[in-house]
């Protein structure tokens, strides 16, 4: 199980980005791939989450209607599209996948076994 995150970037206030997870060695399906992200000095916190196989999706509360997350069942990856970005949410984006059984219902717990090596996102004021 291998993901590879991509897609970070420095952008301006309000602009912005859409993050990539692709996943290799598996096929998403009964899977839930999550974003979490991690400010300098600060605890890595969940962004979002989809359920690949039905598609349900989750969001941290304070990030709902600015992010969105998505996925291409064919190309095996998850997307995370970012707008009206804030210099807030400067940080290491990191995708990380587990077994729906394992994780449902605590969507971004520190149960996810398999993580991407992080992509910098840097938003300029």
């Amino acid at each position: 199980v291998q993901l590879q995150a991509s897609g970070g970037g420095l952008v301006q206030t309000g602009g912005s980005l859409r993050l990539s997870c692709a996943a290799s060695g598996f096929t998403l399906d009964y899977w839930v791939i999550a974003w979490f992200r991690q400010a300098p000095g600060k605890e890595r916190e969940g962004v979002s989450c989809i359920s690949v196989s039905d598609g349900s999706t989750y969001y941290t509360e304070s990030l709902k209607g600015r992010f969105t997350i998505s996925r291409d069942n064919a190309k095996n990856t998850v997307y995370l599209q970012m707008s009206s970005l804030k210099p807030e949410d400067t940080a290491v984006y990191y995708c990380a996948a587990e077994l729906l059984e394992v994780v449902a219902g605590h969507w971004f717990s520190p149960k996810y076994d398999y993580w991407g090596q992080g992509t910098q996102v840097t938003v300029s004021s």
